[in-house]
Order: structure tokens, then sequence, then C-alpha cells
């Protein structure tokens, strides 16, 4: 249930402000889950792939999706990932959780001064 529960709370934030499901659903696979860094990491990135084609077939349906700036932001998005979990495996865990924790710190700050 609490995988459910988070998966919910992930995809609604996820289309109702645009933020990337990891955002909220790696914290809470950690916190609530009891998920590893890393096992948290990959199970959010596997559904968000399902989150973003759900959002994907809502907003087409209503010609709000441009394939041309989606693909122009979504195949660099690709290649990033790939780097990213590539260098993930090469960094201990509490370096990825301080990481995190700190981008999240400076991304609120930031949304809180604009």
């Amino acid at each position: 249930m609490r995988l459910v529960a988070i998966g919910l709370v992930a995809g609604l934030f996820s289309a109702l402000f645009g933020v990337g499901g990891g955002i909220l659903a790696v914290p809470l696979l950690v916190l609530v889950a009891r998920f590893g860094e890393r096992e948290a990491t990959a199970t959010s990135l596997a559904a968000i792939g399902i989150t973003a084609l759900a959002g994907v077939i809502v907003f087409g349906a209503r010609g709000e999706v441009n394939v041309a700036y989606a693909a122009l932001v979504g195949l660099p998005a690709a290649a990033g990932a790939l780097a990213g979990s590539s260098l993930q495996q090469r960094v201990t865990t509490s370096t990825l959780t301080y990481g995190f924790a700190l981008l999240l710190v400076v991304v609120g700050v930031l949304l809180l001064a604009s």
C-alpha cells in the first residue's frame, strides 16, 4: 500500500506541477518504503516512464504536446540519464543522499526567490 500511495502522490504532483516524479518518489521510497538510495532511484526512473506515458496521452489528446520540443528536451535528457546512471554507481550512498537533499533545498530556495 505504501508503494501505491507513493505512486499516487508522485503522479499527481508530476502532472500538476510538471515536476519530475523522482523529486517526490525517491525521497518517499527512501523514507516511507525503506528502499536504498540506488534502488529508489532505479525504481523511480522505471515508474516515471509509465507516469510520463499517461500524462502524454492526456495532454496529447488536448493537442498540447509539441513533439519537436519534447524531442529537443527528451533526447539530451536520455543521454544525461545514461551518464547519470553510470556516475551514480561510482558515488557513495551518503554522497547521493546529501547531494539530492542539497538539490531539493536549492530548487526550493530558487522557487521561493523567483
